[in-house]
């Protein structure tokens, strides 16, 4: 069976947003950032998915611009969520950078598509 690195990636940092959310939501009694953040960072994934099966060229790289959109916008919410103290430095950099390296494979994969069409 073939291993896809995004599908993954986008995964893991699916389950890793569930958690902080639910950490959030309970110790830190945040529910409005948080929010925020499960939505965006559950997209994430599931759009990746959506892009794995579209039906033509243009939709691929339509719903994987979606998804970038929607990593970007989890990049915001973790950025908000440090700098109003709700996440340690520590914290926010290990998942900050799993946000990175996920945007910097949709960003690839995205040139590589429209630069084959």
């Amino acid at each position: 069976m073939k291993s896809n690195i995004l599908k993954d990636k986008s995964f893991l940092f699916a389950i890793r947003i569930v958690k902080l959310y639910k950490h959030l939501a309970k110790e830190e009694r945040e529910y409005v950032l948080s929010k925020q953040l499960l939505r965006s960072g559950t997209s994430v994934g599931a759009m990746t998915r959506e892009a794995e099966h579209a039906q033509t060229k243009k939709d691929f790289i339509h719903k994987l611009s979606i998804a970038q959109k929607e990593i970007n916008e989890s990049i915001y919410w973790l950025e908000l969520l440090r700098e109003t103290d709700y996440l340690l430095e520590d914290q926010f950099q290990s998942i900050h950078s799993d946000a990175v390296e996920i945007i910097k494979i949709i960003t690839a994969i995205l040139k590589t598509s429209k630069n084959n069409g």
